[in-house]
């Protein structure tokens, strides 16, 4: 496995075509994510049909790039004009701004990369030590293992969207009844194609992902009238001297970041965004000056981006060993694994190791790729946000549409967009998530099939999950995530009691 990632990694840099189309995507990546409004899913669902004709390696590799520069690009409108362009970047602004206005942009930038690139070193260690430990272990997974692990990420959609659980739920029961579609692989009889032909294989994930992430959000964005961001003032990004005793003193907040976000990104559906409030709130319960926060400190900028961009290495861990998307982005990157006819699971790490290593070369390049145009680009990055939204809208639009055909070159392709996009546009106003809806299209299908296989093989007895400890384990983890928002107020209402009980008269 070293020899090869390190094969994959020389092969890469020596050669013009690959580390073109890395700089390509890392460019990319810095510029949508820095645009308020285009999230890093979104920039993935626009840009993914231009992976289709390039080799596998090739795809990851830019998609990566795109990926990992995109997560640092929502710091930049965060920190300028205190508008997030990316969820996990919503923590970032609260003392990236205010350095800003301080006339310290550049100094803010400058942590949130440096801070961006430890924590994905190390989410990539993580990644790297963990994902094959795991991968191990899930070899010897059977039908009733898969049934609980799909079970447990179901339930886990409740928290892919914080204050919205019944309605996550709901969303999620639509993705599942959108993975029924198509002919069922135990009995081979179409279920819901409405004598569609285009149905008979099923609703495929990437024209979803497309519609409802990408057309989706231009819907959303389209009555917005023609205006660009707040400016900001050039001289306020252009060379300050950089307080590297400062930097380094802010060592500790970085460490704290990346451990939360890469282990909190290894939980499926939790997200960037869980990662970042709850790095934020540590190192304000651990600073010596919990006031100074808010107000332009250091700490504030460094822990949430290190736990940003920790939180990618975490989100590919149970994506890459079971299938399972961390987030909206590894259903995204599932989408292109599977159009190179690579599926993610326990089984890539033994029937394709080398594309294993070319995701940790790939992880590693989009890493230093983001540094170095990052800080070449330092001076310029307020431009980006000087775009007129009308012109970007239009152009998302167009990629929608062309990419979705150039799927299978297939309109029905474009349809399935069309129609996911405005569904997409639909729950933003009816305030649903969208996010579960492509897990329930993942999971449902996974849940089914080892559901019933499980049941024949048992022959009609629920007995088989009994006998495995590993299954039991995930429906408990289950049962307790489901019941954990339930208890939470009656052990809050209980140590209030008992507080009360031990209070004197």
């Amino acid at each position: 496995m070293i020899e090869s990632f390190i094969t994959t990694l020389i092969s890469t840099l020596l050669s013009p075509w690959g580390l073109s189309l890395a700089a390509l995507g890392a460019l990319l990546g810095i510029i949508l994510g820095a645009l308020p409004g285009v999230s890093s899913t979104m920039a993935l669902a626009i840009l993914l049909p231009l992976s289709f004709s390039m080799d596998a390696h090739l795809a990851i590799l830019f998609l990566l790039c795109v990926f990992v520069a995109s997560v640092y690009g929502g710091s930049i409108s965060a920190i300028l004009i205190n508008i997030p362009g990316t969820p996990g970047a919503i923590v970032t602004q609260l003392d990236g701004h205010p350095m800003a206005k301080a006339g310290k942009a550049r100094e803010a930038l400058t942590y949130a990369l440096i801070a961006s690139t430890v924590g994905g070193a190390f989410g990539l260690g993580l990644l790297v030590i963990t994902a094959p430990l795991l991968a191990n272990v899930a070899m010897s997974f059977r039908s009733p293992e898969f049934a609980a692990v799909a079970v447990f990420g179901l339930v886990l959609l409740a928290y892919a969207s914080p204050g919205t659980t019944v309605r996550g739920l709901l969303v999620g029961a639509i993705g599942l009844i959108c993975g029924m579609v198509g002919f069922d692989t135990l009995t081979d009889v179409p279920r819901f194609t409405f004598d569609t032909s285009a149905l008979q294989g099923g609703i495929e994930l990437v024209p979803l992902c497309v519609g409802l992430f990408g057309l989706g959000e231009v819907l959303k964005h389209l009555h917005a009238s023609n205006q660009t961001a707040p400016a900001i003032s050039m001289a306020a990004t252009q060379r300050t001297r950089l307080k590297v005793r400062t930097l380094i003193k802010s060592w500790k907040s970085m460490l704290r970041g990346s451990l939360i976000g890469a282990f909190v990104g290894a939980i499926p559906a939790a997200g960037s965004a869980i990662a970042v409030a709850i790095a934020y709130a540590q190192e304000v319960r651990f600073s010596k000056h919990p006031e100074q926060f808010g107000q332009g400190a250091i700490e504030g900028v460094v822990a949430p981006e290190a736990a940003n961009s920790s939180s990618i290495g975490g989100t590919l861990i149970p994506m890459m060993t079971l299938g399972v998307p961390g987030d909206a982005i590894t259903a995204v990157l599932m989408g292109s694994l599977l159009i190179h006819g690579l599926r993610p699971g326990p089984m890539l790490f033994s029937e394709n190791p080398e594309f294993v290593s070319s995701i940790y070369a790939g992880f590693l390049i989009a890493l230093l790729l983001t540094l170095i145009i990052g800080i070449l680009l330092m001076r310029w990055l307020p431009l980006i946000l000087r775009i007129p939204s009308h012109i970007l809208l239009i152009g998302i639009a167009l990629l929608c549409v062309v990419g979705a055909y150039a799927i299978r070159n297939s309109m029905a392709d474009v349809y399935i967009m069309l129609f996911f996009g405005a569904l997409g546009y639909l729950l933003h106003l009816l305030s649903l998530p969208s996010a579960p809806l492509a897990f329930g299209l993942i999971l449902g299908p996974l849940l089914e099939e080892n559901l019933r296989r499980s049941l024949i093989l048992g022959r009609g007895s629920w007995d088989i999950f009994l006998h495995s400890p590993i299954a039991m384990g995930l429906f408990a983890l289950s049962a307790f995530a489901i019941a954990l928002p339930l208890l939470a107020p009656l052990w809050v209402r209980l140590k209030s009691d008992i507080q009360r009980f031990k209070t004197p008269f």
